[in-house]
């Protein structure tokens, strides 16, 4: 709790900031969503949600609802704690015949000093082979997602192998700041896995990650992200774009419940879409941070319901 104070309180700094910056063009593009396209994010959003569970109950899977809404999960690795930074866990569902990684918001206190530092570097070129030098991200987000990534794809591996019959795809969640390290997951698995496979990225409430450059580089080289804002998070418009900082395109963003848009192109300001529904964080609500996703809230309590 006390490093997810601290992780919201220095991004909220730079985000005060955000209405004295120049003004900020109106983006075109807003479509609304159909309730089947809506339905289809719910199980994402379920994904998301148990990793919010301890790794004692993620490893047996005994994580009340939040483990029986997805039955069958075959876990494989779990990690974090409270000083070892953002918890996650690694497992292969079949109904979706997909390998999941999904990170929890920021729970150690380590992982909450690391994703408090609202400053753009450039990624490890030796972990990222073939990112350009122009590239600048997060460096709490980045060093925070090199604590457990060889750890993770070894799980990821582990299921790749077990599972080639079916050929399975992988999909990336997390809420908040396990949103951002499971965006720069998928980036770090898309060189390490084969070429033929699926790659999908849904997140929840992300902020910001990283700058222009890193947000073209997002969209040239992951084909399928999903970047889900509700109502009025103020979350997402952290850090400032003033800082330098701006989201890839996929936003999918929630109105209202039942209600959805997709907001064609990076960052859109339309009014629909969070930017623009959200000028600053004055505006905002961080009540709307952790749900309802149509129903779903993202935090522990249906660990034990």
């Amino acid at each position: 709790m006390v490093s997810s104070i601290i992780f919201l309180a220095t991004l909220l700094v730079g985000a005060s900031t955000i209405s004295a910056s120049p003004a900020l063009a109106s983006r075109a593009g807003v479509t609304s969503m159909t309730p089947q396209e809506i339905d289809a994010y719910t199980i994402y959003a379920k994904f998301a949600r148990a990793a919010s569970c301890s790794p004692a109950k993620l490893n047996t899977w005994s994580c009340g609802t939040a483990c029986t809404d997805l039955p069958g999960m075959d876990v494989k690795a779990t990690g974090g704690g409270i000083l070892l930074g953002v918890g996650w866990y690694v497992g292969y569902y079949p109904p979706l015949n997909t390998i999941v990684l999904s990170n929890r918001e920021t729970g150690g206190f380590l992982s909450g000093v690391l994703d408090a530092v609202s400053v753009l570097a450039p990624l490890n070129p030796q972990r990222f082979p073939g990112i350009p030098n122009n590239v600048q991200v997060h460096l709490g987000f980045q060093t925070n997602q090199a604590v457990s990534a060889e750890a993770k794809l070894a799980a990821v591996q582990s299921l790749l192998d077990k599972y080639e019959a079916q050929s399975p795809s992988i999909t990336f969640t997390g809420l908040g700041d396990g949103g951002a390290i499971a965006l720069i997951d998928a980036l770090y698995h898309s060189t390490r896995v084969p070429t033929t496979t699926t790659i999908k990225v849904v997140t929840h409430g992300m902020p910001r990650v990283g700058d222009q450059a890193f947000a073209d580089y997002v969209d040239n080289n992951l084909n399928d992200v999903s970047r889900i804002t509700n109502m009025k998070d103020i979350v997402p418009i952290t850090p400032g774009r003033n800082l330098g900082f701006l989201h890839s395109s996929g936003e999918k963003h929630i109105v209202a419940a039942g209600s959805w848009v997709a907001c064609a192109g990076q960052d859109n300001t339309d009014a629909l879409c969070i930017a623009g529904a959200v000028g600053d964080i004055l505006a905002g609500e961080m009540s709307d941070h952790r749900g309802p996703y149509e129903g779903i809230m993202i935090d522990n309590v249906a660990c034990d319901a």
